[in-house]
């Protein structure tokens, strides 16, 4: 028992790098598109959206189907927050709550 538990334990190890850098949220480039281009559709850095397309932005995210709760979470912690914040979630914070997300799903796939 423990011989299976310590090799499904080295093989979760070996596969979890492949695993995250091939999950559908990386893959499908629906919502996440403006926060990786970190700019909306007409090229505005975020840096330079008003509050109003910050908002639209983190709502895009939100309304996609394939968001997790690490995301929803966040993006909802950004829209109650300053405009800063929204910013720094569309920089940053987006990616870090998604590999949060991607991180419980593959703990899902493994267990």
């Amino acid at each position: 028992m423990r011989l299976t538990r310590g090799a499904l334990l080295v093989a979760a190890g070996a596969l979890a790098p492949a695993l995250l850098f091939t999950t559908p949220a990386f893959a499908t480039g629906t919502a996440p598109e403006a926060v990786v281009a970190a700019s909306t559709a007409d090229g505005t850095p975020v840096d330079q959206m008003s509050e109003e397309e910050l908002r639209i932005a983190i709502l895009r995210i939100l309304a996609d189907e394939d968001t997790g709760r690490g995301v929803t979470r966040e993006a909802n912690e950004a829209l109650d927050g300053t405009v800063e914040d929204m910013r720094e979630f569309l920089k940053s914070g987006y990616r870090l709550a998604q590999a949060e997300d991607d991180r419980v799903a593959i703990v899902r796939i493994i267990g």
